[in-house]
């Protein structure tokens, strides 16, 4: 087994993985408040202790790309680019559709769903295979139920046949799925499935459509 450091900074929670070998430690703070700038570099640095593990051990570093927060997906990433380009190692990306969707078993297909705020979310579909079959996206709620599947997801949302997953828990297995077992490498960049609000408004300013 690889060792390496992994991050998720795309929602509310923050969840910082060290392996070394077949020994893992975590890190995860339920509620982070959105203030993963000010705590990150400390849980980081508490987990790779715990594992006994110094950042020029890692043979690669990870994060996740998104959908969620604007911020917190640009917090995680830069993190982790930092570690790879200053100790000349490979950086890993994976989205919060694939950590859900690894992590979800079902013998139906079924959708992962992430607040988008005012009703809508950012939504990816799958057959029970686990393969994707609903490209990753942006729904409202309504578009969301008339899938007709079962939902998962790491918040607490207020769907039918919704099932929350622990954020905390996902994130070693998709890690060594993705990166270890497939070797997946070097595609740390961040998944926007719309527009940011900012960005939106600007555009509404010029005379365009958001």
């Amino acid at each position: 087994m690889s060792n390496f450091l992994a991050v998720d900074t795309s929602s509310r929670y923050l969840t910082v993985v060290a392996c070394k070998g077949d020994k893992a430690e975590r890190g995860y703070i339920e509620n982070c408040a959105l203030n993963h700038s000010v705590v990150l570099m400390d849980e980081i640095e508490r987990v790779l202790s715990r594992a006994d593990l110094s950042p020029d051990e890692c043979d690669f570093f990870a994060a996740v790309t998104g959908p969620g927060s604007f911020t917190g997906i640009r917090i995680g990433i830069s993190c982790i680019k930092g570690f790879a380009a200053a100790l000349g190692k490979r950086a890993a990306g994976v989205t919060a559709f694939e950590m859900l969707s690894y992590n979800v078993n079902s013998d139906c297909g079924f959708a992962v769903a992430i607040d988008a705020a005012h009703g809508n979310f950012y939504v990816s579909g799958y057959k029970s295979s686990g393969v994707c079959d609903v490209p990753p996206c942006f729904m409202d709620r309504g578009a969301l139920l008339a899938l007709d599947r079962p939902i998962y997801g790491f918040e607490e949302l207020d769907l039918p046949a919704y099932t929350k997953l622990n954020a905390g828990d996902c994130l070693l297995p998709a890690v060594r799925f993705f990166c270890e077992e497939r070797g997946r490498y070097d595609n740390l960049g961040a998944l926007y499935v719309k527009r940011s609000q900012a960005e939106e408004e600007r555009i509404v300013k010029a005379g365009g459509k958001p």
